[in-house]
């Protein structure tokens, strides 16, 4: 039996991974921030935490991330019964598991090329 809440956040990756092009950065940096800048406005959001939109930066993870919190609400019910600092851990864990399959477990060689 898998653990329900191991489903939960493979369920939030399995969306990404298939719907969110901002994943595909050429550049591990680039992908590790984008992974912070726009997880984390979406945790924010899910937890009707203020959100900063003060750098260009800022708005542009905040537009994926509105679009991303609400493809999350609308599709995964069980989100809107768990309690705010549940789905802060969640997706902090979600945010971790894109580091680790985006950037320090991907084979891309391009993304460590320092000539890229």
């Amino acid at each position: 039996m898998i653990d329900p809440k191991k489903e939960k956040l493979n369920q939030l990756i399995d969306y990404i991974m298939k719907n969110c092009l901002w994943q595909f950065h050429s550049r591990a940096w680039d992908r590790e921030r984008q992974n912070e800048g726009i997880l984390s406005k979406t945790k924010q959001l899910l937890c009707d935490e203020p959100v900063k939109t003060d750098t260009p930066d800022d708005k542009c993870y905040w537009v994926d991330a509105v679009c991303l919190a609400d493809a999350f609400k609308s599709k995964y019910s069980w989100l809107s019964e768990m309690k705010k600092d549940e789905i802060a851990l969640l997706m902090q864990e979600v945010k971790d598991r894109m580091d680790l399959l985006t950037v320090k477990g991907s084979l891309n060689l391009e993304l460590t090329d320092p000539r890229y």
